[in-house]
């Protein structure tokens, strides 16, 4: 086996593999959208060491095992290349060497969700790790960013043939531990992949009653009843991801309307539900603050 530090040489030091990329997310958002924070030099020497050709090259040998062929499929692949995408944004050129270190693994899962993604029949509606809709999702940042037309074509493809034709979604929702809405992230993949129009022409057939708050599960936050349980801690996340999509829904409706006004409420109950909690305990320390930046954001953006 080794050290985690030896079989991955960038991603190690969290609870787990996708965990620690998503925290460089952060620490990558955090770096080119508020660099005035006294903490963006240490994270440019973090990210110095880090990024390095030769500890990339670790990652990458990692995932060439045989046994390692479904390794964070699909979750950790889709952050894999959130973060891709977040380092190609940097504006300096002293930063882009952070993308172009990371760009062979980045290529490496992009031609895995290649490989997968066709051989998917069916998609995975559950709000854990596993859920498709995050996957593509993020997947799309990424293709957008580096104009990856064959991934963006395939995705956009798979997500039409999944979720195009849903109709009056029931929303069963929450489960126990999940932290994504099965339905609002399939509604925020759509928003994505569809034109203004046709977003709202969808949504208005997936969810035909949210102008009057139906489901009613969809806009009441998830309680919390021990976030030192690693599973149901994870029903801060699912607030979370919910006030990031649903932000991301409002901000795609019509302005004045009654559906774009409980959007708007649904986002502000939502991180008054758990955005005071990040902190709380190690079950959810080590990954609600990706959320939380993806919640907080004011205009939805790859």
């Amino acid at each position: 086996m080794g050290a985690p530090s030896t079989l991955h040489p960038v991603f190690h030091g969290s609870f787990d593999w996708h965990s620690c990329v998503h925290g460089h997310w952060l620490l990558a958002r955090i770096l080119r959208r508020h660099r005035h924070l006294p903490e963006c030099a240490a994270i440019s020497r973090h990210f110095d060491r880090a990024f390095a050709p030769e500890k990339v090259a670790g990652e990458i040998a990692y995932l060439q095992r045989p046994a390692s062929a479904g390794f964070e499929r699909p979750y950790g692949w889709a952050w894999l290349l959130k973060l891709a995408a977040e380092l190609r944004a940097a504006e300096g050129e002293a930063d882009r060497h952070w993308a172009t270190a990371l760009q062979p693994l980045a290529t490496m899962i992009a031609a895995r969700f290649l490989g997968f993604l066709p051989k998917a029949d069916y998609p995975v509606r559950a709000g854990a790790h596993a859920n498709t809709a995050f996957a593509l999702a993020l997947a799309w940042d990424y293709a957008s960013r580096a104009s990856d037309a064959a991934l963006a074509e395939l995705i956009e493809h798979k997500a039409g043939a999944w979720y195009g034709a849903d109709r009056d979604c029931q929303a069963w929702e929450p489960c126990g531990d999940e932290f994504l809405s099965p339905a609002l992230m399939e509604a925020e993949l759509m928003r994505r992949i569809l034109a203004p129009d046709a977003f709202r022409a969808w949504f208005s057939g997936f969810l035909p009653r949210a102008a009057a708050g139906q489901p009613e599960t969809l806009f009441t936050p998830a309680r919390v009843s021990d976030r030192s349980d690693g599973k149901i801690a994870h029903l801060d996340g699912l607030n979370l991801s919910r006030a990031w999509c649903w932000r991301g829904i409002a901000a795609a409706l019509d302005e004045g309307t009654t559906l774009r006004a409980r959007a708007d409420r649904a986002v502000r109950d939502h991180l008054a539900a758990s955005l005071p909690h990040l902190a709380d305990a190690y079950a959810g320390e080590h990954w609600l603050a990706s959320f939380a930046l993806l919640a907080l954001e004011p205009i939805p953006e790859t």
